[in-house]
């Protein structure tokens, strides 16, 4: 089973995956879980998808965690994608609307499949 804290669960998984979906934006634990999430080990996943086959990320901006996560991660992705030229694309649908939020993912998808 993958579990985000632990990247080493998640690598493996990757093998033949063209587009990883950073849906976390309503993950729930910890504060301190909650921020690695969107900082520290978001930062970590993004260095190690350079080397799989992965070709971009989406990430989820809004939920119920805090704003100011969300921000960040925000930043970390868009930074990511300019440094390691990787298609990117952040999310701020609200996932409460789940017609809403499901075209709007998957369109992102579709943006990091044809880019």
């Amino acid at each position: 089973m993958a579990d985000p804290d632990r990247l080493g669960t998640l690598m493996p998984l990757l093998e033949g995956v063209s587009a990883v979906c950073w849906l976390m934006g309503s993950a729930s634990g910890e504060t301190g879980s909650l921020a690695a999430l969107h900082g520290p080990r978001l930062v970590s996943m993004l260095a190690k998808l350079v080397d799989t086959s992965v070709r971009g990320l989406v990430y989820e901006a809004r939920g119920t965690v805090s704003a100011g996560f969300l921000t960040q991660g925000a930043g970390i992705v868009r930074g990511a994608g300019a440094s390691y030229r990787m298609p990117v694309q952040v999310v701020d649908a609200e996932p409460g609307d789940m017609a809403v939020w499901l075209t709007t993912m998957r369109l992102a998808v579709k943006a990091i499949l044809i880019a």
